[in-house]
């Protein structure tokens, strides 16, 4: 059977896009996966999520989608919640590869109601969406090491262009560096690479 295992990456941060992957694995390589130290993204380095990314990629069919930060904060003044941006995302996925079954590491708080809406896409694909399906199930680890590899290559492009400017951080909220870097422009001024309808800079208005 072939699994499509979806996740994201940079759902959370106020610069940079937000990237959803999928990757179909079929049943009888997971035990192949399983010897390459494949894992949940965020237990690996940088540069063990790259090198296992290209691997990825070069043996199993894989798509991407990046939503960038202008993206969002369109979609979002158009009353389109985080939520509903993802399962845009991932229904552009689905209609891209070819598999039996769909696993979903769940970005809604009822895994229940994103299962029920992406089967009125997919028809009569079995479709699951779990918590922390990244850390119980191989091909959303996979996908999730393809999205978070493809937000580290846009983020260390973003520092390198701005490095005149400031040390960007790690891009997330709480990120005392982000806060810093954010503080060198007006709201109005804020690089298309910012969040603008992010909390963080709504504040610096």
């Amino acid at each position: 059977m072939n699994i499509l295992g979806i996740d994201e990456a940079g759902r959370g941060p106020v610069i940079g896009p937000l990237i959803v992957a999928g990757i179909v694995i079929p049943e009888e390589k997971v035990a192949i996966l399983n010897r390459m130290g494949i894992k949940d993204s965020k237990k690996l380095t940088p540069t063990r999520r790259k090198v296992l990314s290209r691997k990825l990629e070069s043996m199993f069919e894989w798509e991407t989608v990046e939503i960038t930060a202008r993206d969002i904060d369109n979609l979002r003044a158009n009353d389109v919640n985080l939520n509903e941006i993802e399962k845009i995302a991932m229904i552009k996925i689905i209609k891209n590869l070819n598999f039996d079954e769909i696993i979903i590491d769940s970005v809604d708080i009822k895994p229940k109601r994103l299962e029920e809406g992406i089967k009125k896409v997919v028809g009569d694909v079995q479709v699951k969406a779990e918590h922390k399906a990244d850390d119980k199930y191989i091909q959303v680890a996979a996908a999730s090491i393809i999205a978070k590899a493809k937000r580290d290559h846009i983020i260390e492009k973003i520092k390198k262009e701005y490095r005149q400017i400031g040390n960007v951080g790690s891009g997330y909220p709480s990120d005392p560096k982000t806060k810093e870097f954010l503080k060198n422009f007006s709201y109005d001024e804020m690089p298309d690479i910012v969040r603008k309808s992010w909390n963080t800079v709504q504040k610096l208005k």
